[in-house]
């Protein structure tokens, strides 16, 4: 009992490190301190239409506070670990990956632009749409099968503590293995959604 108890604990840490693209070594050591937010929906809210692959398919916008001393540079990640535990897919599909955002940004405005680089938008300069699960850059709303069954979107903010030079062209994986070990604290939004029909 107890180590079946264990078993299913230890691994359902190592999926959250995973999903949450912290390693191992350091997933105990990265605070979740900064408050992720958005005007759109609440923590654990639905996603609208609008901001999903059935409507407009323009990306929310996202606000983050708290970030920790000594940030010089922020990340986001947007993925969907519930085609996992459906097994739809071996690791969690990925909407939206941004980088190389300046620690002076208090967020990102929604319908942002899907170019690779970022320009012309206020207090954004440098930063990078990286690619998402279709091998695309930028924004990829929710679009999960018509069934009826929840989805859950993390909208995730890293604080990395040192300007990286990342170039053009990362997907999730990448990043997350860039950024390892130059994490100093994140935090996430949850938000929901199903289509019926």
């Amino acid at each position: 009992m107890t180590q079946t108890f264990f078993s299913k604990t230890f691994a359902a840490y190592l999926f959250a490190a995973t999903a949450f693209g912290i390693s191992i070594a350091n997933a105990a050591d990265v605070p979740e301190t900064i408050e992720v937010t958005s005007s759109v929906f609440a923590h654990h809210g639905m996603v609208p239409d609008e901001y999903s692959a059935y409507g407009a398919n323009k990306s929310i916008d996202l606000n983050w506070a708290n970030l920790p001393e000594g940030t010089v540079q922020l990340a986001v990640v947007c993925d969907d670990p519930k085609v996992v535990e459906l097994g739809m897919m071996p690791t969690p599909f990925v909407h939206w990956v941004a980088y190389n955002i300046p620690a002076s940004a208090s967020g990102l405005p929604e319908a942002m632009p899907s170019d690779a680089e970022v320009a012309g938008i206020d207090g954004l300069d440098g930063m990078i749409n990286g690619v998402n699960g279709l091998r695309r850059t930028g924004y990829f709303g929710p679009r999960p099968p018509a069934n009826g069954q929840l989805h859950a979107y993390h909208y995730r903010v890293y604080a990395i503590d040192a300007d990286l030079g990342l170039e053009a062209g990362l997907g999730r994986d990448e990043l997350l293995a860039a950024i390892d070990g130059h994490v100093l604290a994140t935090g996430m939004l949850m938000g929901h959604y199903e289509r019926k029909e």
